[in-house]
């Protein structure tokens, strides 16, 4: 059982707890929000405590903390316990003024009493609101605010911070488009300041009534219009300044205000001797709301009326800039002019006031240049043009010669066009756009020389990460912009070569995935040595490999750039079938690009293909090495690309319809060489499911025997093995191929007992004998068998013998001897040759068996085929 403490104990508890919180004593590191729950958790200790409703200190203790957690909830968005906070506090405070109601006081200090608790309600109330506000609680916290007001009579000192409470809230309701609610808070905003005009100033009062105009002007122009002009009319006359003024225009020329109200209203602006700033921004809004015989005449009055200032030119501008709009151009080159001559006769322009209108100039030369109107555009230049003098020549200059050089060359005036760039270079020679223009005139010359020069500086330029160009080509869009467009422009003029130093450029920097897919594509299509257009399939397939983002390209364009590069890659490598080196890497770059692809038949299939082709060429480099590292290095290679093209090959048995491609058994003959040439410890286990494949055939078998035996392998037992499954296969044929088994039967005797083997056999004699008499029977139920196959089975017969009549074997001697003569009896064309000779021979032999004369026989008794 767990015994609580006294209330005494637990009241002396939450006291220390509340205290340790706000020090954070002992060294404990506590942060902000862990510090509001130790409070709470104290302050719910004491609500606990009996004792602590007992005096009013102990309830006057317990208003403080909960308004100071509650307060501590709310700026951490913990509404919900800051409300029940909130609320403890309220309760608390009525029992609070019942206890002071019920006690004998003075009057006086009953008062002062009173006001603290209406205070502290005053400031319960006002949070209560926020947390309301916060919560989207329109009504409960327009209750509270009401309840504050109603309060302000007695409390008039906190009149201002309820005026700011009801602008924030009106503030921050309008950002959320609470337009409603927003027109209420400012409202109450307003009155509520104007409660006590000496702690509110005007200018805030005014600032409460434009917020409200706007509000009303975004809530709903139409209907709320007359509400919106009422309360910017009420700011101005609570404070006028230029903001309220411009706010009352903006709302005349939301409603069907009469061209004459308008103009009555901007001559009480001049009247009120707002600066020349303001009355343009005036002119400019009437024009923007195509108010324009009100803008334009009150430019004029403008004009008149800061006549002698030394702003005019402002005026001037503005007017000019108008017009250009209005697109009355006639009149606006006659103020031009005016400047001009202005400018020629020392009333110049400051240098704020040149900026403005070369901007005015250049914005309408822009405008004539999008439409194609480019001798229109240079008149507007050439305005400018005059407004240089020698000793002001800046980069800005060299710009406008370059953009007078670009209408030159549209309208094919080269002469004019080269003067210009000439300028432009002499100002600023490191100018991407400089360079560009050198370029493409030295193009149109047929300047090859020139315009690779211009490129190459251009590529220099792009590069140099501390060029001031390269951040106004990025806004154009990307830095190699302008080599795409180089190239583009070199190839539709015939420079070929200088088209393609502009594309290697663009492929080796441009960022953008399409744009380098786009300049590999282009390369790719003129005719460049093999080896770099390697090089240009690998840059493809790095960009093709990068992580996608917003801008790069999309999976469907990916697929479709990577079919495009694989097809490409194929029919390169088709086409080097007289260098099979080069022809294996356009076949991995082509099984590169279909990694890109999605895994169908087709390109499955394809893969397979591109690794099976690889893996000869690497396979044949292997053979021909001259080394043994080299030698390893292209087998370790082809046994990867045949291990790869295996899973390939096993997905897609998978679907049934592969299970006799010819390409399995090429690749069980390529890895097979593979391991036999590389010494592989694992052979023997790869090649035992070899042996039982159901489908080999016997020239299967019959290659295995030969790469087994083929240098650097020499593997005797596995072409041993390999032969007599080939020659079981033989046998099991209706119809024999006997120039094909007599091959094979030649390997498998050969193999089992080599030529001038004497100690060594690799299998029992017995079973070679075997293979003879298999031989005979066929001969003997043939007549296509070949006679020069014969004619060595009887000599490796009679050879047999006479080795076994050497170690004392005489029996097997007359046998193996015997059979040779029963071989002679098989032969045609070559019979009378060797049948005296043999006859001859055996007779010795039988002699010589007989008389034990061994050494003398076996010294002479070996036979040849060309003895």
């Amino acid at each position: 059982v767990i015994h609580l403490p006294w209330p005494p104990k637990i009241e002396e508890m939450a006291v220390n707890l509340w205290n340790w919180a706000l020090t954070i004593g002992g060294g404990w590191h506590v942060n902000g929000e862990r510090k509001i729950k130790l409070h709470y958790v104290a302050c719910k200790l004491l609500s606990m405590c009996e004792a602590s409703f007992a005096s009013e200190q102990g309830i006057q203790r317990l208003i403080m903390m909960n308004i100071r957690i509650g307060r501590e909830w709310l700026d951490v968005g913990n509404f919900i316990i800051a409300d029940e906070c909130f609320q403890a506090a309220v309760a608390s405070l009525e029992q609070l003024y019942i206890k002071l109601i019920q006690r004998s006081s003075p009057e006086a200090d009953l008062i002062m009493e009173k006001i603290t608790v209406e205070r502290d309600h005053f400031r319960v109330l006002s949070y209560q609101a926020e947390s309301a506000v916060a919560q989207g609680d329109f009504q409960r916290a327009s209750m509270c605010v009401l309840q504050c007001k109603d309060m302000l009579m007695r409390l008039p000192q906190m009149t201002s911070s309820l005026h700011h409470l009801c602008y924030n809230f009106g503030v921050g309701t309008q950002k959320n488009n609470k337009y409603e609610e927003s027109s209420f808070w400012l409202s109450q905003s307003y009155d509520i300041g104007k409660m006590d005009k000496k702690s509110t100033r005007p200018e805030m009062l005014a600032k409460v009534l434009r917020l409200l105009a706007t509000n009303y002007l975004d809530w709903d122009n139409t209907k709320y219009y007359d509400k919106a002009l009422n309360a910017v009319n009420l700011a101005n006359k609570e404070h006028l300044n230029s903001t309220g003024l411009f706010l009352k225009m903006k709302i005349l020329l939301k409603g069907e205000t009469s061209n004459e109200e308008l103009l009555e209203a901007v001559m009480e602006i001049l009247h009120l001797d707002m600066p020349l700033d303001f009355c343009l921004n005036i002119a400019k809004l009437l024009m923007d709301h195509e108010r324009e015989s009100v803008g334009f005449h009150f430019l004029t009055i403008i004009h008149e009326h800061f006549k002698s200032s030394e702003n005019t030119g402002k005026v001037l501008l503005l007017y000019i800039d108008m017009l250009l709009q209005r697109k009355e151009e006639l009149l606006a080159k006659e103020k031009i002019e005016e400047i001009i001559l202005a400018h020629q006769t020392g009333r110049q322009l400051t240098a704020e006031l040149m900026n403005w209108l070369h901007n005015i100039l250049w914005r309408k030369a822009t405008s004539s240049f999008e439409v194609q109107n480019y001798a229109d555009a240079l008149q507007w230049y050439y305005y400018s043009l005059r407004f240089y003098s020698p000793d002001e020549m800046d980069l800005d200059f060299a710009k406008l010669q370059r953009n007078m050089a670009c209408c030159y060359l549209n309208l094919q005036q080269l002469d004019k066009a080269k003067e210009a760039v000439a300028e432009a270079e002499r100002h600023d020679p490191r100018n991407v756009f400089t360079q560009f223009y050198i370029f493409k005139i030295a193009v149109i010359e047929g300047n090859s020389e020139r315009a690779l020069q211009a490129i190459i500086t251009l590529e220099n330029v792009l590069t140099d990460e501390e060029s001031e160009d390269n951040d106004l080509v990025a806004e154009r869009g990307s830095p190699t912009m302008l080599l795409s467009l180089a190239a583009q422009f070199a190839l539709e003029n015939g420079q070929q070569i200088v088209a393609e130093k502009a594309l290697e450029y663009l492929a080796q920097h441009s960022e953008d995935q399409e744009q380098v897919l786009t300049a590999v594509k282009c390369l790719l299509r003129v005719v460049l040595p093999k080896i770099y257009q390697i090089f240009l399939f690998d840059a493809a397939f790095v960009k093709l490999s990068q992580p996608s983002g917003e801008e790069d390209l999309s999976l469907e364009s990916r697929v479709n750039e990577a079919q495009w590069f694989r097809k490409i890659a194929w029919n390169l490598a088709v086409q080097c079938d007289k260098d099979p080196v080069i022809m294996r890497e356009f076949f991995i770059l082509s099984y590169k690009m279909s990694q890109f692809c999605p895994s169908d038949q087709v390109i499955l299939i394809a893969r397979k293909t591109c690794l099976l082709m690889a893996a000869a060429v690497d396979l044949e480099q292997g053979r021909k090495a001259s080394t043994a590292f080299e030698q390893t290095m292209f087998l370790s290679r082809a046994l990867e690309e045949i291990q790869t093209c295996n899973d390939i090959q096993n997905f897609l048995k998978q679907t049934g319809t592969f299970s006799n491609d010819s390409c399995e058994k090429l690749l069980l003959l390529y890895e097979f060489e593979v391991r036999a040439k590389l010494n592989d410890p694992l052979l023997e286990s790869f090649l035992e499911s070899v042996w039982e494949l159901p489908h080999l055939e016997t020239k299967t078998f019959e290659t295995i025997a030969i790469i087994a035996m083929e240098k650097p392998a020499h593997y005797p037992f596995i072409a041993l093995k390999a032969l007599k499954k080939a020659l079981l296969l033989y046998k099991k044929e209706e119809s024999i191929d006997v120039s094909q088994y007599s091959k094979c039967m030649h390997n498998l005797i050969n193999l089992s007992v080599p030529d001038g083997a004497s100690n060594v056999e690799l299998c029992p004699l017995e079973e070679v004998w075997g293979y003879f008499e298999d031989a005979l029977s066929h001969i003997s139920r043939t007549k296509d068998y070949p006679e020069m196959e014969i004619l060595w089975l009887m000599v490796k017969s009679w050879n047999t013998g006479i080795l076994m009549f050497s170690k004392s074997k005489y029996v097997s001697t007359e046998k193996w001897c015997g059979l040779a003569l029963r071989f002679l009896d098989h032969l045609t064309s070559f019979k009378e040759s060797y049948e005296t000779q043999m006859n001859m021979l055996y007779s010795q032999l039988v002699e010589a068996l007989s008389n034990n004369q061994g050494p003398v026989f076996h010294e002479h008794g070996y036979w040849s085929k060309s003895d």
